[in-house]
């Protein structure tokens, strides 16, 4: 399964970059975000490999992310693998104006046993899921003066 999904966010490039390559920055914008260990090189460096844990409602959820790319403004590209779940994500930042900037991000998924199903019945809910993240980041950088 893959999609692309953007947003509009008001805030320079620049302003945008710094607050997305700051891992400390994840648990002010990522809901359900319980902790961060890293298992491999610094933040933020391609190679680097991080394992992060997330909680919704009473399930928990470990998830790896290794970092492929980054390059940001252009690309940041990463997987993130689960339970099933193996996630490819390439994220820009496009500049539009001084003031405003375009959040672009493409996902590919490849999914395994139940969650291959639950890909089949529901393929809007790994959208919903990503759009909801942006959405996020969206408010959290807008209100980050």
């Amino acid at each position: 399964m893959k999609y692309t999904l953007e947003i509009e966010i008001n805030q320079p490039i620049d302003k945008l970059v710094e607050l997305f390559d700051n891992e400390n920055n994840l648990f002010k914008w990522m809901n359900g975000l319980q902790s961060i260990e890293r298992l491999e090189g610094n933040p933020g460096e391609k190679g680097s490999t991080t394992k992060m844990l997330f909680k919704e409602g009473k399930r928990e959820i470990e998830m790896i992310e290794t970092i492929i790319e980054n390059k940001l403004p252009e690309e940041f590209t990463a997987t993130y693998e689960a339970k099933g779940v193996y996630n490819l994500a390439k994220i820009s930042f496009i500049e539009l104006t001084d003031t405003k900037t375009k959040y672009l991000t493409e996902q590919e998924f490849k999914l395994k046993g139940f969650m291959k199903l639950i890909g089949l019945i529901m393929p809007r809910a790994f959208k919903k899921q990503t759009f909801k993240y942006l959405k996020m980041f969206k408010e959290f950088a807008e209100n980050n003066q």
